[in-house]
């Protein structure tokens, strides 16, 4: 910028304070000689100081017409020594900022306070405003700051405020924090009219677009301070949402039946039952918190305990302060279970007398006796909690039926137990004996949906003559399990064996490490067929089968524990081998070499090789442990 040939030097005073040093009435020194004349006449008693408020040394002012550089401020000759640094036009934004507040203020007729603050880099770093009525807080944050820094304020002027609106002068990560999280984000900037530096208020949306308005137009609420665009903004934008971590471990919860979730919690979800609860996760203390269930079928009843044996998780809301745990997959524990966590105490029997009942009437000779309905077998008397209830309803719906199916089959996998499909029949209702093959298969796929490594899949409980159900494959297809429905019957009753015993290591107590799920291939070629056939006429004992699959199992729960190089390949090496032996038993599709090899080794040779690395393997931790206790 130029004037009469000579470079304007902007680095002189442009701000001041008018009355006294202490004073917060700002100014701006016009900075063109004629706009100065026309500054003067306006105002001819005005006095103008280096204000404290400003970093200033406190001395008085004068100012100084130019017509070769740029009007400005100087210090008398009297003044001390000034070591003020900010002197531009927007040295004095922070107390615009708060003239303008307070004028708002008045306007709305609103209680409170306005003050400036020094966060270390002068009086202009912030203004913080508090609205009595409605207990709300503003930062207007004008100089940079960090997360630290912003958390650790936010802390402290949240300790006697239900809320605050951050305003911030320029934009950062924390800005951008803020648009993630709300869906937009309050900034301030001041433009120079006349004498005077006008603030205006703007709402920066997730394009980092900002719409601006003049803070006079704006509203100050008890939700905050507003803008008709954050207005726009607020109805567009769905709930901020949470932070998430996950729960090791699991946990076990209890609904605390008298106690009502918060109308306005921020975990409030349409389609989900938020709830008060008593939550135990694993090897940790109980405490009460809301819990947020699926709402696709009825709260659970408040007079059970249930467990949530994985992907529970914790939602930290915005404001760091409220949290809440979320749990979409829950089972009801037995009386016995239940009781061991805490959360539940049997109500004391009372004695009642027996009824007594009238005599039988003679039964005629020769009529045959009517025979007594079949019992119950014992490992199907699933707890009472998880099924009486059911039971004793005339209909249930469809999400009660899938609920109690799931109870019934984790039960069974508790007590390392199969069933069939009319024994859970007499467990849940008559009902479930009538259902089409077509009803059963879709009613199992929404007991194990959603597919999961780490969830076995409760539908391999289920037993028809002995075997696995005819249509798993259909089931385990819908599930998603690739191959299911090209796989053959063979490998079928593989996988249900293995993850029956899944579901029995999952459902223990205390539960144990599962295997690999097993893993299903296609159907070979009809030449393949056939070799697999003559391979299978001569296939080995059930004992033996069964043999390398404990000690498979058994070895890869001992390979993550391994320390040795020798010891982690013998193990891999074993465990590769002794799958392949069993692919190859059940007619996976393999190269003809591999097939001939496998085809010549003995289930004795496989089962040696198993124990040899098993033995290895525990010698290898055994030598780790020692090496440790020396070091301890």
């Amino acid at each position: 910028m130029t004037q009469g040939g000579a470079l304007l030097d902007h680095r002189l005073v442009q701000t001041a304070v008018i009355g006294d040093k202490d004073s917060d009435h700002p100014v701006i020194l016009p900075m063109d000689a004629h706009e100065l004349d026309i500054w003067r006449r306006m105002h001819p008693s005005y006095d103008y100081w280096c204000g404290l408020q400003l970093g200033g040394c406190g001395g008085q002012l004068t100012d100084r017409r130019y017509t070769n550089k740029v009007c400005h401020f100087a210090h008398h000759a009297t003044a001390p020594i000034c070591y003020r640094t900010a002197n531009g036009e927007s040295s004095a934004d922070h107390l615009f900022i708060k003239r303008g507040v307070r004028r708002l203020m008045d306007k709305r007729q609103l209680r409170g306070k306005v003050q400036t603050r020094d966060l270390g880099n002068g009086p202009g770093d912030a203004v913080d405003v508090y609205l009595t009525e409605s207990r709300r807080r503003l930062r207007f944050q004008l100089s940079p700051v960090d997360y630290r820094a912003w958390r650790g304020a936010t802390d402290e002027l949240g300790a006697d405020a239900a809320d605050i609106d951050w305003i911030f002068a320029a934009e950062g990560q924390i800005t951008q924090q803020i648009i993630g999280s709300h869906g937009y984000c309050l900034r301030v900037r001041c433009e120079t009219v006349g004498g005077e530096r006008r603030v205006h208020i703007g709402a920066e949306a997730r394009d980092r677009t900002v719409a601006w308005t003049p803070l006079e137009d704006c509203a100050l609420t008890p939700s905050g301070i507003v803008t008709p665009h954050v207005e726009e903004i607020r109805l567009s934008f769905p709930r901020p949402k949470p932070s998430v971590f996950p729960v090791q471990g699991g946990l076990v919860f209890a609904l605390a039946p008298d106690a009502v979730a918060p109308a306005d919690s921020p975990f409030t979800l349409e389609g989900r039952h938020l709830l008060v609860a008593d939550v135990k996760p694993m090897d940790s203390p109980i405490v009460r918190t809301v819990i947020s269930l699926p709402g696709d079928t009825a709260a659970p009843p408040s007079e059970h305990v249930y467990r949530v044996p994985d992907g529970a998780r914790i939602l930290v809301a915005g404001n760091g302060r409220e949290w809440a745990v979320e749990a979409n997959r829950y089972m009801r524990l037995n009386t016995h279970d239940a009781q061991r966590t805490g959360l539940w105490t049997p109500a004391p029997e009372r004695f009642e007398p027996p009824a007594v009942r009238p005599p039988a009437p003679a039964r005629p000779v020769g009529q045959p006796k009517t025979p007594a309905p079949a019992p119950v077998p014992a490992r199907m008397e699933v707890s009472k909690t998880a099924a009486t209830a059911p039971a004793a309803r005339e209909s249930l719906t469809r999400p009660e039926i899938v609920t109690a199916l799931r109870d019934a089959l984790a039960q069974c996998a508790r007590e390392r137990a199969t069933a069939t499909w009319e024994m859970l029949a007499q467990v849940i209702g008559p009902a479930l004996v009538t259902y089409s093959l077509d009803d059963r298969c879709s009613l199992l796929v929404e007991v194990d949906r959603p597919l999961r490594e780490h969830v076995p899949v409760l539908s391999a409980l289920i037993r028809e003559r002995g075997a696995s159900l005819s249509y798993l494959p259909s089931v385990l297809a819908r599930l998603g399990v690739p191959h299911a429905e090209q796989a053959a019957s063979l490998q079928i009753r593989s996988w249900a064996v293995v993850e029956s015993e899944r579901a029995f290591a999952a459902y223990a107590t205390p539960s144990r490490a599962m295997s690999a799920r097993y893993v299903l291939v296609p159907k070979a070629s009809k030449a393949r067929q056939r070799s697999a056939g003559r391979r299978i006429a001569s296939r080995p004992k059930p004992s033996s089968v069964t043999r390398v699959r404990t000690l498979l199992s058994q070895l890869e729960q001992l390979r993550p524990r391994l320390q040795g190089a020798m010891a982690r390949q013998s193990a891999s090496k074993a465990i590769s081998g002794g799958q392949a032996w069993l692919a190859h038993l059940d007619g996976a599709d393999q190269p003809a070499q591999q097939q001939r090899k496998l085809a010549a080794q003995t289930p004795e040779s496989v089962i040696g090789r198993l124990e040899r690395a098993i033995s290895a393997a525990r010698d290898d931790i055994k030598a780790a442990e020692w090496l440790t206790q020396r070091k301890d």
